[in-house]
């Protein structure tokens, strides 16, 4: 049987528990580290990482159109899929670098032909059968397949390829100028 000092005490007692869980949660949230440090040129540059299992996806915006981020890992390694949709309405130079090798690419505005190239060496093209070699894809507001310049709405795709970052760089530094730049 309950007592009348356990019936008046026994509130504040899960009351108190509560209050211990509530702090224990928010201070073991606040030690985790974010996955990614993002900086970028602008101000209104925004770049935006969605994680999923061994997969990240970083979303960038740029409204003046010309700029470039540095991402940086938090982890030990970078995830298996390292996936870019880059909002810009053309594509007209991109690079990326992890401080060893440049990658760089563009979009025709005309046909939406892509050219792929390494360390400013644009007169050299990449093939398949280089492991930086990546695809480009521009895509619409739904995600299919367009040729449709200026883009409204959709973005350039691409995935990074796995050589980019084996080896786990620390940082990956991102470029881009779009065509129809304000």
């Amino acid at each position: 049987m309950i007592t009348l000092n356990q019936r008046i005490v026994m509130p504040y007692v899960l009351i108190d528990l509560l209050f211990i869980l509530v702090v224990a949660m928010t201070t073991a949230h606040a030690d985790e580290n974010p996955p990614f440090k993002i900086a970028t040129k602008r101000d209104s540059d925004r770049v935006v990482a969605k994680t999923d299992r061994d997969k990240v996806l970083f979303s960038v915006h740029s409204p003046f159109g010309i700029s470039h981020a540095v991402i940086e890992r938090a982890g030990e390694r970078w995830p298996d899929a390292v996936v870019l949709d880059l909002h810009l309405k053309g594509l007209e130079k991109f690079s990326a670098s992890n401080g060893k090798v440049t990658i760089e690419a563009s979009v025709s505005n005309l046909d939406g032909s892509v050219r792929l190239w390494m360390e400013a060496k644009e007169e050299t093209p990449l093939d398949k059968k280089s492991p930086y070699w990546f695809e480009i894809q521009a895509v619409d507001s739904d995600g299919k397949p367009t040729k449709t310049f200026p883009l409204k709405d959709g973005c350039f795709r691409l995935k990074l390829p796995n050589a980019f970052v084996d080896g786990s760089p620390k940082t990956i530094t991102l470029k881009w100028i779009d065509f129809y730049r304000n």
